[in-house]
């Protein structure tokens, strides 16, 4: 793993405030990820993890503040501008989110259909790639996803979300609801496309193995600001919320604290 500081910046955040009514979840949030990082988002409940990925994304509208993304402002771009910053980017959320009423071959030729003119064959044959690069079998692809196990979903998620060779890759919770064996497989498959794809990965996790296993640095939402540093930089920390969380008895059992 690399701590990516002399890369790149592929994520930009400065002076961000995310707010609902009267309820200030972010003030004054500063953040950089380098390109080629793998970068985990942590915090207590109500901090604003899935809010701030989702601002990322451009599914929630800041308050005040910048977001630059692969080199554009995120809130300042045109509809045509904002469809191919689509294309460069890939979002697996909770669960996977998949379309219940498409199978997992429709799932992920949803974003192929949307943003390209490629012909059928050629959306077939990338499709089956795709099962084929997330470990998933070759007949899934016409199960439905009621049909497959839970982490099934969310590998067939992760095929859709690497449908268009994104660049970037967003993960909300990508652990959440698996086993520990299910976990960490799925923790390995990312660490693998990661490096196989030259990915940056953008993760939301409170998943302490998949810190440890896959994060070069991570990043604590506290005080409704952030802060960055790599496992062993935080493992110092005296922050109180910092503290228990890497040294609980959550992180002794993950080997962590």
């Amino acid at each position: 793993m690399d701590s990516g500081t002399n890369r790149e910046p592929i994520i930009e955040i400065r002076d961000l405030v995310n707010r609902f009514g009267r309820q200030v979840i972010h003030d004054g949030l500063n953040l950089e990820v380098a390109r080629g990082e793998v970068i985990g988002v942590v915090g207590g409940s109500g901090t604003g993890k899935s809010v701030l990925l989702r601002t990322i994304v451009g599914l929630n509208r800041p308050a005040s503040g910048r977001i630059t993304v692969l080199g554009e402002e995120v809130t300042r771009l045109s509809d045509a501008e904002w469809r191919r910053m689509q294309t460069r980017w890939g979002v697996l959320f909770q669960g996977g989110a998949l379309f219940s009423s498409l199978t997992v071959a429709e799932n992920i030729q949803v974003p192929l259909k949307e943003h390209t003119d490629l012909p059928r064959s050629m959306i077939d044959e990338i499709t089956a790639l795709k099962i084929r690069l997330v470990g998933l079998p070759a007949d899934a692809a016409g199960k439905y996803p009621s049909e497959i196990s839970g982490g099934m979903r969310k590998r067939a998620g992760l095929a859709r979300s690497l449908a268009l060779d994104p660049e970037l890759l967003f993960l909300d919770e990508p652990t959440a609801g698996l086993d520990p064996i299910g976990a960490a497989a799925f923790d390995q498959l990312i660490g693998d496309l990661q490096k196989s794809l030259g990915l940056t990965v953008f993760m939301v996790t409170h998943d302490l193995d998949s810190l440890h296993a896959i994060c070069d640095r991570i990043a604590v939402l506290v005080d409704r600001k952030i802060k960055v540093g790599t496992m062993a930089e935080l493992l110092q920390d005296q922050h109180p919320w910092i503290r228990e969380y890497f040294h609980g008895p959550r992180a002794r059992a993950a080997g962590v604290a």
